[in-house]
């Protein structure tokens, strides 16, 4: 499989559409068809198949999509030490929009402004957004996790409560124990999740109820089946939406970790400490 290969398949595989998918990669429409049946043939595998709507992938093209963003990622940062370009890679799954985290970025900005910062955000699944993958050189991220491997530091911790239907009876309540949940359907993630960050965001005991892997999918499943979860305070989900504090669970921490201490990681990690000692250490709505 060549790199050119897999940029194309993923072009595809992202876009649903082959007019769509070569548009965009500045091709004419027959060599991307070629391309990626001559990619099928060298995995052996039926990798999408074509509609009149567009294009569907199957369970093997779901699975190279994952495997083929990650090679791309660690061969563009492989060129880019080659050519000697400063950069550090950062995984996200703390909130963006998070004023500590945007005066982290500001500040880390004017300490190394030659240096390029490339951001991959990541979903619920991995809560070290890719650390282990050697996808990224530090995650801004939740905890817990298995840290097995790996540098924490504690940022901030977060309180936590339960995301509702605003309808929910227990919408009306200012505040929750995990005990008036039971028996509730809660929105889970995949098999194969970190268990430690699962059973945290469980409430610590086994749950039934949709599978989801990002954010924006816990929110629907609860407005949509009406199912629970947790989540931080202080994000703010939509108006038919409302968080009710959970009082009888520890604080959510907000964490740096990293694995290679390069100069670039551990200044990152300084002016992160710097940047969230602003709050307290705690945030509170």
């Amino acid at each position: 499989m060549e790199l050119r290969t897999l940029r194309y398949f993923v072009a595809v595989a992202e876009e649903l559409h082959f007019g769509r998918a070569a548009a965009r990669l500045h091709m004419s429409q027959p060599p991307l068809s070629r391309a990626i049946k001559q990619l099928e043939a060298d995995v052996g595998a039926v990798l999408m198949v074509r509609s009149a709507a567009g294009v569907t992938l199957t369970p093997a093209g779901v699975a190279l999509l994952e495997e083929a963003r990650a090679l791309l990622e660690q061969a563009e940062r492989a060129r880019a030490r080659v050519a000697g370009i400063a950069t550090i890679t950062v995984g996200l799954l703390a909130d963006s929009a998070d004023p500590d985290a945007t005066r982290l970025a500001d500040a880390y900005r004017r300490q190394h402004p030659d240096v390029e910062v490339r951001v991959r955000d990541t979903d619920l699944t991995d809560p070290t957004c890719g650390l282990r993958a050697g996808l990224v050189d530090v995650a801004l991220t939740r905890g817990p996790f298995d840290e097995t491997g790996l540098t924490v530091h504690r940022l901030r911790e977060d309180p936590v409560g339960a995301v509702l239907r605003a309808d929910d009876p227990l919408a009306r309540r200012d505040h929750l124990e995990l005990a008036d949940l039971a028996g509730r359907r809660w929105f889970r993630f995949p098999d194969g999740t970190d268990p430690v960050w699962q059973s945290y965001w469980h409430g610590g005991v086994p749950r039934e109820g949709p599978v989801v892997r990002a954010v924006q999918e816990c929110l629907q499943a609860v407005l949509w089946n009406g199912t629970v979860g947790l989540m931080p305070l202080g994000h703010h989900p939509p108006g038919d939406l409302t968080v009710v504090p959970v009082t009888d669970l520890a604080p959510n921490p907000v964490v740096v970790a990293w694995t290679d201490a390069s100069p670039l990681v551990r200044s990152f990690a300084a002016l992160a400490t710097a940047a969230y000692q602003t709050t307290g250490g705690r945030r509170t709505s």
